[in-house]
């Protein structure tokens, strides 16, 4: 923990002599640092105050037990864990008004440096680095004046913000999330879903290490030596705040060291924890591609219900791999053809009907593992207020399970600015939790400038942010680098295979898969109650990836198999972010583009600097041999195989960076995870026509036309665009001229319609009639769109797919994300929505029922058979049943909110993740960090 005011100091030391923890807790205080040094001079800083920040909820992610104690019981926050919450809050009722002098109501100042005036406290835990904090935010400037102290200061900030939620996050890594935080369901399920993805022995975190050193060069060899200083910076802060009692409390709730005697550990971490955090970031934000045995399941129940040639037809209009209607980033029309159909597929693997089943992960269940018994375990009464608080788990299950895709992105070029100058507005959307996932740094130190977010304890580089006179960011891209694999099953005793046969065929050969295993025990805490318990993780891997599902194919037994690109490299991207970071290697789009191509993780990357923008696509796509049809499965053969692939560490050719989507200049750009470019095929379902990424492509394309763009007026384009309801702006019109076709008779049904027209007229907004009145303007509409669209996809859909189709398909793709829907995440109250929904198969069906043009349309319609009057009736029906649902019905509520409160279903709660929570903010749509930035000057 860092020092504290003086205020909130007495606060937490009357917290525990309320609390009758007495001196031994009481002492575990953050002190004042030593008189401080003179802040070390800035690097030059060439946006001159013009670009900005913010990243709630707070720089600081680390409480005391008396901290946390003090937040339950009196609602206080230790100094700079929640300030960044209320300007964050507030730029939702804000923008309409906002002009570039009112940004620093929400932004923060992000120049380098920290003003004479404004220095809270400088540290300095070894000679050759500084460490300064500024009184507004917290956040530490880290300046060193060797490259290993540079970094050794970066590890000792980390884990000063950090250390818990580093710490939480290696254990995520290794599968080990149960035996370190507790066995709650929800750590079990989140513990699996990981496993599933990413399962490694320690040999294998060594692998990528060597790999490294071995391939990376000097810049390798470079990174790896940073990586080592900013672990020994991690340790020694661990080290003084275990011995100083002033380590975060979660330690004590979740039974790691005693509150009284202070025995007990926080483990040393080591660099294979590096490798296994980074493996946390890849599968959360990096990944892209795979379900193509779902896929096929879908697949197969088309060509069920409509034969051979129309199924594949009608599923392919629903995969919307390549849609003409789809908005783009590159939009100049050049093409980057990838994972596009194949005129003659070759190698499909389609199982049999009726034959898959999933791979069994969870063995050997014993006590908690296998009962939902919860034991409360012996402790101190002063204690009691804080029992139980990770009894739903310390992070969501479904973290790794839903599908991600967030961040965005809106840069404008200097042709169409008021300055002459680019700006951008950017970020990456990483859902809320507290502590956050980001940490805001500065880093300053031989060959590093910059200012930024990096997640936590993978924070030797500044990931996203600022250079001395360029910015970027990235987005979430998610193109297709995952394939399946259907190996034949074998017999090594030359009889007949079955499907739960555990050797495979490679090359002709008869080989065993190797078993990768994880044995998780936990016991009872303070902190998650769950009854003591063990189970055993167990993965099989083959030289075609992971196993995720056993089938037949033609009759003969198959295991389908993942092959992630990343898998077994997601540290490699470390010289990428390392040559962001260097002044001396990014000097214009061209060196920044480099630097993003030595990057294996896939996002969009955007750039800004006083002259010039650029774009670039980063990813470990595969070169895959000819005509294979990715989007499904594939037989495990030699002829199939990715191009050079060798299975020793999982290498392949891969696409060169000149076919992958990139642009320099372009009028304008934005990304919300929508399709990157022409004829770059979308990994999904569902990028079609609308998408989220249209709400903000209509507003800087205005704004373009109009010029003169100012930083506030594209902040404000995204702040609008975050407030609004996508079905409502882009679906919604069409809805409203088939129920206008004809005259609506019943006067209820009318009512609804006019509410709709009404709320579509005005934006289509799910906005606080005034900050802080937790009502929405038009709330009636908006309920009535949130009960209507389900009802209305059904409707308009089932009829005409059939009961098995529309299931497949709604397994492909959800049919809805509305703010109030657990889809994102941190689950519920998670602000990012609208990404994957049916809004471009209504949005075409409607269309092509009310006569209009239709690029790319749907293989058949469904809403009413293609009849306007029997689709109207049906539409018309689904409005009225959902106009009837009170709103108790459509927000039912949950631990953090009433029943019909509509405002707070919709609502940003942090997810704990620690032991400090924080207050519910209203639901914006959009990046957790971002930045606002205009460069008016050059080196």
């Amino acid at each position: 923990m860092r020092p504290g005011s003086g205020t909130f100091t007495r606060t937490v030391i009357a917290a525990a002599a309320v609390l009758g923890l007495g001196a031994a807790l009481a002492a575990p205080l953050p002190q004042p640092a030593q008189a401080a040094p003179a802040a070390p001079a800035a690097a030059t800083d060439y946006c001159q105050g013009q670009c900005a920040d913010i990243l709630p909820p707070g720089a600081n992610g680390n409480a005391t037990l008396v901290e946390i104690l003090g937040n339950k019981v009196f609602g206080t926050h230790p100094a700079h864990s929640t300030d960044q919450l209320g300007p964050y809050n507030d730029l939702a009722g804000g923008y309409p008004t906002l002009t570039d002098s009112k940004l620093s109501s929400f932004f923060n100042d992000s120049s380098f440096g920290v003003p004479a005036d404004q220095v809270a406290s400088v540290t300095k835990p070894r000679d050759d680095v500084t460490i300064t904090r500024d009184k507004k935010t917290g956040v530490p400037h880290i300046q060193g004046t060797t490259r290993e102290g540079t970094e050794y200061g970066a590890g000792y900030a980390a884990a000063q913000d950090r250390l818990w939620l580093m710490d939480l996050f290696r254990h995520v890594g290794r599968g080990e999330l149960t035996s370190f935080a507790g066995g709650a369901p929800a750590n079990q399920g989140l513990e699996q879903d990981f496993f599933r993805q990413a399962p490694y022995r320690e040999e294998d975190y060594q692998a990528q290490i060597d790999s490294i050193l071995a391939h990376g060069g000097e810049r390798g060899k470079q990174a790896l030596a940073d990586a080592q200083a900013y672990i020994d910076g991690i340790n020694a802060y661990a080290k003084k705040a275990k011995d100083g009692r002033y380590f975060p409390g979660e330690y004590v709730l979740t039974g790691h060291i005693d509150a009284i005697t202070n025995a007990g550990e926080i483990q040393p971490f080591k660099l294979t924890d590096l490798i296994a955090l980074a493996s946390v970031v890849g599968a959360l934000f990096g990944n892209g591609g795979g379900g193509e045995v779902q896929g096929a399941l879908s697949l197969l129940a088309a060509q069920q219900k409509y034969g051979l040639a129309e199924g594949t037809e009608v599923w392919e209009s629903f995969r919307q791999r390549n849609d003409p209607e789809a908005v783009q980033t590159v939009h100049d029309g050049k093409s980057f053809p990838y994972g596009g159909k194949p005129a003659d597929a070759k190698g499909v693997a389609m199982p049999d009907r009726g034959s898959v089943t999933s791979e069994q992960l969870v063995y050997d269940r014993e006590g908690g593992a296998a009962t939902k018994d919860h034991v409360k375990v012996k402790a101190p009464r002063s204690l009691e207020k804080l029992r139980g608080i990770y009894d739903d788990g310390v992070l969501p299950r479904d973290l790794f399970s839903r599908k991600k895709g967030m961040s965005n992105a809106l840069v404008v070029s200097g042709k169409y600015t008021a300055s002459g100058h680019p700006v951008a507005v950017f970020g990456p959307q990483t859902g809320y939790f507290a502590p956050q996932l980001l940490m805001l740094q500065e880093i300053q130190g031989p060959g590093i400038s910059a200012r930024g977010a990096s997640f936590a304890g993978v924070g030797m580089y500044v990931q996203l942010g600022r250079g001395q006179d360029y910015a970027w960011s990235a987005t979430t891209s998610g193109q297709d680098i995952t394939d399946t694999y259907a190996v034949d099953l074998c017999s090594p005793d030359g009889g007949t295979p079955t499907k739960d046969a555990t050797h495979y065929r490679y090359h002709g050969d008869c080989v065993p898969m190797e078993k990768l295993e994880r044995r998780n025990a936990w016991k009872p805490t303070v902190a998650d109650s769950t009854a003591a318990g063990s189970y055993r993780l167990q993965m099989y891997r083959t030289k075609y990836g992971l196993v995720t599902h056993r089938a037949t194919v033609g009759g003969k037994p198959v295991a389908y198999t993942s092959l992630r690109a990343t898998y077994r490299h997601e540290a490699d991207s470390i010289i990428g972010f390392q040559m962001l970071n260097d002044p001396g290697h990014v000097k214009d789009p061209k060196s920044f583009q480099t630097a993003t191509q030595n990057i294996n993780y896939t996002f969009n990357w955007f750039y800004a600097d006083s002259r010039q923008t650029a774009y670039y696509n980063s990813g470990l796509n595969p070169a895959r041999a000819a005509d294979i049809d990715s989007s499904l499965p594939v037989k495990a053969e030699p002829a199939y195989e990715w191009r050079e692939f060798d299975p020793t560490d999982n290498t392949a050719a891969y696409t060169p960076p000149s076919e992958h989507p990139q642009s320099i200049d372009q009028d304008y750009y934005i990304s919300w995870n929508n399709k990157l470019a022409k004829d770059y095929a979308a990994s999904g379902f569902g990028n079609g026509s609308v998408h989220r990424g249209n709400l903000l492509d209509d507003r800087v394309r205005e704004l373009i036309k109009k010029g003169g763009v100012t930083r506030a007026a594209l902040t404000r384009a995204m702040a609008e665009a975050a407030v609004t309801d996508l079905r409502g702006e882009d679906v919604l019109p069409e809805l409203l001229k088939v129920l206008r076709s004809q005259p609506i008779d019943d006067p209820k049904a009318a009512t609804a319609v006019q509410q709709l027209e009404s709320w579509r007229g005005a934006g289509a907004q799910r906005k606080e009639t005034s900050p802080g009145s937790h009502t929405y303007g038009h709330p009636d509409a908006v309920r009535i769109m949130d009960a209507w669209w389900p009802l209305l996809v059904e409707s308009a859909f089932k009829p005409g797919l059939g009961d098995e189709l529309y299931e497949a398909l709604k397994s492909n793709l959800p049919i809805d994300e509305a703010p109030s829907a657990g889809h994102g995440p941190t689950g519920s109250h998670a602000g990012s929505s609208f990404q994957n929904g049916w809004w471009s198969y209504v949005d075409k069906d409607l269309r092509k029922v009310l006569g209009e043009d239709v690029k790319g349309p749907l293989a058949t319609s469904y809403c009413g058979g293609g009849d306007l009057g029997s689709c109207r009736d049906a539409l018309l029906t689904a409005l009225e049943q959902a106009a009837a649902k009170s709103a108790t019905e459509v927000y039912p509520g949950d631990t953090g909110c009433k029943a019909g409160d509509q405002w707070c279903a919709d609502a940003i709660i942090h997810r704990a993740v620690g032991g400090i929570t924080h207050d519910t903010i209203g639901w914006q749509n959009r990046p957790t960090y971002q930045q606002v930035v205009e460069f008016p000057a050059h080196r």
